[in-house]
């Protein structure tokens, strides 16, 4: 039987649309397998590390008739990628094996049984759909994950915050020494407030599937599973329980010394700067004066590097220390052309947000150089 017959960008395209999830080696062996499950021409793939589920469904050529197996996911992907974009390419089921066919390449894979891939138990009692256009969510997505913890015992800090109340959606992330916090006002009211934690995986598989192009992402939350709906695909996960800190209260309020500079001038300062600071240790220190701001950074080879920028900037003298990447992570995920840059003293957080908008928020702790 002829599974499935296309191109090879459409079929490469499709498995590697729910692919990001699957890991080559698994305690689950099945779970390293695209669960493939063909009706009529119409071909679902689903992928699951138990956690997460992602599917899709796609029109394809092939023989009429309903089929279905498993397949090591990876392993398609690493075949196809090695043939022409146009070339057209088959999958025949064969006893227990596909055969993957395409020019005069073919390939035999072994499958195991559909019965055995463990899918996601979906939540029964989904709340209210809402949608947001994929390129908004994408977009305060790319603000704030960066400051996602990664594997901290405060499993609440290995995720994001997602706020829906209104016409407003805020994403906020923080790993305990910086946050960072991104808002945008929707055009339709959100039917009923929703506060959710998504997990760094799917934060990490939400990057990559939403597009930047015009299009809508439908969500809906349960007690623990949140499901999107977006491009044919959905997108089931499970979502982090337990208590998120008020981000409110960390982000501070009332600066009495503010400063505003070009976000690349600042960047590159920052990079040449920290090419002198180690691994071990990232630090560099901030001289703030009036008309100036000089960066410094020093090793245990006691070598040393200092840059100068100059500001508009009439407020208290301060000298405070930061980690470099901190500073470097939430300028590099920014596109705006100039910064604000609040401080109360050098040993109070500061805050660095935009010179026109609330809508977006950074706080970092300083460290003692």
């Amino acid at each position: 039987m002829i599974v499935l017959k296309a191109t090879q960008d459409k079929l490469l395209s499709v498995l590697q649309s729910v692919s990001g999830i699957v890991e080559r080696r698994h305690t689950l062996p099945v779970l390293a397998n695209v669960l493939i499950r063909k009706t009529g021409h119409a071909l679902q793939l689903t992928t699951s590390d138990l956690e997460i589920q992602i599917r899709t469904t796609a029109e394809m050529e092939g023989d009429p008739g309903d089929f279905t197996t498993t397949v090591g996911a990876r392993k398609l992907i690493d075949i196809l990628r090695t043939m022409p974009a146009d070339q057209t390419v088959s999958l025949e089921s064969s006893a227990s094996k596909l055969i993957l066919k395409g020019g005069k390449s073919k390939f035999t894979l072994q499958t195991m049984v559909a019965e055995d891939f463990p899918l996601v138990q979906e939540a029964a009692n989904f709340g209210p759909t809402f949608s947001v256009p994929q390129q908004t969510l994408k977009a305060l997505m790319n603000r704030v994950a960066f400051s996602m913890a990664i594997h901290d015992i405060r499993y609440y800090l290995n995720g994001i915050l997602f706020v829906a109340e209104g016409n407003n959606l805020s994403l906020v992330a923080t790993d305990g020494h910086r946050l960072a916090y991104a808002n945008a006002t929707l055009d339709v009211a959100i039917p009923s407030k929703q506060e959710v934690i998504l997990p760094r995986k799917t934060v990490l598989e939400l990057q990559r599937l939403l597009s930047d192009k015009d299009g809508a992402i439908d969500m809906q939350f349960a007690g623990n599973q949140a499901k999107f709906s977006f491009d044919g695909m959905e997108f089931v996960t499970k979502l982090v329980e337990g208590k998120f800190p008020d981000y409110n209260r960390v982000i501070p309020r009332n600066h009495t010394n503010e400063l505003v500079l070009g976000r690349q001038t600042l960047l590159s300062s920052l990079q040449r700067t920290a090419i002198m600071t180690s691994d071990k240790f990232k630090g560099v220190r901030l001289n703030i004066e009036p008309g100036s701001l000089r960066i410094a950074a020093s090793n245990a080879e006691q070598e040393e590097a200092t840059d100068e920028i100059e500001i508009e900037y009439a407020g208290d003298a301060i000298e405070i220390g930061f980690n470099v990447t901190y500073l470097m992570d939430v300028l590099t995920n920014m596109n705006q052309d100039m910064v604000r840059l609040s401080l109360s003293d050098g040993n109070s957080s500061a805050l660095i947000t935009l010179p026109d908008s609330e809508d977006f928020k950074y706080v970092v702790m300083p460290m003692r150089i």
